[in-house]
């Protein structure tokens, strides 16, 4: 049975798998894996069952080796020359007056590729900077369009709760997020209060989503009209977590507990 591992390319980087018959990787371990794109240095993060991934194993890419101190020294090197491709990829494009930003760049382990995240309002055609960096470096090159929360991972920075932004840290998957998650959690849809540091609305929306949509059951939206005690009145308003709601009876407020109204249902 192949053993399965949980292996990034960088700190806070997406998750992929890889597996291996015969090599067992300690977490923390850096390893040469197998890709579509050619090889590349990774670190492993998490050991797996085959139960445990919705993904066929005979899909999955091998882990070909724990890392040599030889391999650690090429990927310090690439590391390098990635950064001084990112560099010479900025004046390229400031000479051709392309509207593009680049975030990051990278090799993969045996530079086969060289791959260049940026970020743009529109389309652009950077095909004249394609070539010219394939004449430089004598590769495959990659320029990946990327949105304004990968830009927001990339560059980190603080939140509006005061803490390191949640996918520059640790989400390695960022879910779709959608504005009926603020209204079901009965917040504000004010974009300085629901909107990350990417101008798009806040990770953290997801988190406590199924909680709310869960205590939600039973209980009433504002405005509805409620029979309690044999007399109709209005919601004036919903506390989700606590499955509580208050009805305007004739002028006179009355809380009800939706627990109740479950029950009796």
């Amino acid at each position: 049975m192949s053993n399965i591992y949980g292996v990034v390319f960088k700190d806070g980087g997406k998750l992929y798998y890889f597996k291996s018959d015969d090599i067992f990787c300690p977490i923390n371990v850096t390893v040469i894996v197998e890709t579509e794109q050619g090889l590349q240095f990774g670190k492993v993060i998490n050991h797996y069952r085959p139960e445990d991934i919705e993904i066929d194993i005979e899909k999955i890419k091998n882990i070909l080796r724990i890392s040599t101190k030889k391999d650690y020294e090429v990927h310090l090197k690439n590391l390098k020359d990635a950064k001084e491709a990112l560099e010479y990829a900025k004046e390229v494009n400031k000479d051709l007056g392309l509207k593009m930003s680049f975030i990051d760049s990278s090799f993969n382990f045996d530079r086969k590729q060289l791959l260049l995240n940026f970020v743009a309002e529109d389309r652009v055609d950077f095909r004249e900077l394609a070539k010219k960096l394939a004449a430089k470096y004598k590769t495959r090159i990659e320029l990946r369009q990327v949105g304004a929360r990968d830009k927001a991972k990339e560059v980190k920075g603080i939140g509006i709760c005061g803490r390191e932004l949640c996918c520059s840290c640790f989400l390695r998957e960022i879910d779709s997020i959608s504005m009926n998650m603020a209204k079901n959690q009965n917040l504000a849809l004010n974009p300085a209060k629901i909107n990350g540091v990417c101008g798009r609305l806040l990770c953290c929306l997801t988190y406590e989503n199924d909680n709310y949509t869960e205590c939600r059951k039973c209980l009433p939206n504002v405005g509805d009209k409620v029979k309690h005690d044999d007399k109709i009145g209005e919601v004036i308003s919903v506390d989700i977590l606590n499955k509580k709601y208050k009805l305007n009876i004739d002028g006179e407020i009355v809380e009800v507990d939706g627990r109740n109204e479950c029950r009796k249902k």
